[in-house]
């Protein structure tokens, strides 16, 4: 396959190089195959119910935050997600058009509704950001595959004074958690993001940061290259950046907008590939 042809910049910004091809990634990444099993570190191997820890005299579980969820149909895996939040951890829920019974369930169980009309998980991320109140905010996927659980631990990083932001590095605990092409296209955008001096090897499916710090980096992006283009950023304003195994598990409900599909996983690099074209 010949290499991607380089994304036109913006006006003033320096066009990159074509991203690579995709016979350039090491072979286990290139070839497709079954879903790998990794264990997770710690004792027990069970990350999502690890107790929680004390980071330079900071308890996780003595701080709160405020935790985005965007949401579109999500209303199977929504209810054991909002279940799990830790106590002190408010739910904002961005329904960004769902059809089904999104907003009826995040209301019954409490949760703080912001509806946001513009389509993009970076739309719908960052309306939530602006709704939040708390120092701290958290952004999770609201489809029951990652662990709410894990959400102190993040915010302990950053209140200890140890990170900017801290995100999670999945790590799937069952098979068809995470298809060959998502594996692929994640594969792709990190090592390009370790290339421009991003340490992570994932594209932080879920965070913690201060909300104000967040709403200081102007991340634009309002589809999928969200997430990149914010990584892209805090690493050009020198944040320092703690990544955290966290499990990874089929979701519990729906279907994944992203990697539910060769298409959807498509679309993902498309916005990313056009980020890392313009961000510098």
């Amino acid at each position: 396959m010949s290499p991607l042809p380089p994304v036109s910049p913006l006006p003033g910004v320096s066009a990159l190089p074509p991203v690579p091809a995709l016979s350039a990634l090491p072979s286990a990444c290139a070839r497709p195959g079954p879903d790998p099993v990794l264990p997770l570190p710690g004792p027990g191997r069970e990350a999502a119910l690890r107790p929680a820890t004390t980071v330079r005299g900071v308890t996780a579980g003595a701080l709160g935050a405020d935790v985005v969820l965007p949401c579109l149909n999500e209303a199977e895996s929504l209810p054991g997600v909002l279940a799990r939040l830790p106590a002190g951890y408010r739910a904002i829920v961005v329904d960004n058009g769902s059809t089904d019974d999104t907003v009826a369930v995040a209301s019954a169980a409490g949760a703080t509704v912001v509806h946001e009309a513009r389509r993009g998980y970076g739309a719908a991320v960052h309306a939530g950001v602006l709704a939040a109140t708390a120092d701290y905010v958290c952004v999770l996927d609201a489809d029951g595959s990652l662990p709410p659980e894990v959400l102190p631990d993040l915010v302990a990083e950053v209140a200890a004074g140890r990170a900017e932001m801290a995100v999670g590095r999945r790590r799937p605990t069952g098979r068809g958690a995470m298809p060959w092409h998502a594996r692929l296209g994640n594969a792709l955008i990190a090592g390009l993001l370790r290339r421009r001096g991003v340490p992570v090897h994932d594209i932080a499916p879920v965070r913690a940061v201060r909300r104000e710090a967040l709403l200081a980096l102007g991340v634009q992006d309002r589809a999928f290259g969200y997430p990149l283009e914010l990584l892209l950023r805090a690493g050009s304003a020198g944040w320092r950046l703690h990544e955290m195994d966290v499990a990874y598990s089929p979701r519990t409900g729906g279907r994944s907008k992203v990697s539910g599909s060769v298409r959807g996983t498509a679309r993902a690099v498309r916005d990313m590939s056009t980020v890392l074209a313009i961000t510098r």
